[in-house]
């Protein structure tokens, strides 16, 4: 029987915790810092967690 596949894109983007939950980072944070506000950077610097139903497809995608 063949293997299932990891999909690439879902494997560079989120990770899982010890606890099994899907983590993803913000938007808005990869350039064009110049133009964001200090509390603005704050935020999207932050990991976000993913809601069951968007967590239950991306863990499918990730093989787990």
């Amino acid at each position: 029987m063949p293997k299932n596949k990891t999909h690439s894109g879902a494997k560079k983007r989120f990770t899982l915790t010890g606890t099994g939950k899907v983590k993803h980072a913000s938007a808005m944070n990869v350039h064009k810092f110049e133009e964001k506000t200090s509390s603005r950077k704050r935020r999207v610097a932050i990991d976000g967690i993913l809601p069951g139903a968007d967590a239950k497809k991306i863990k499918k995608l990730l093989g787990k």
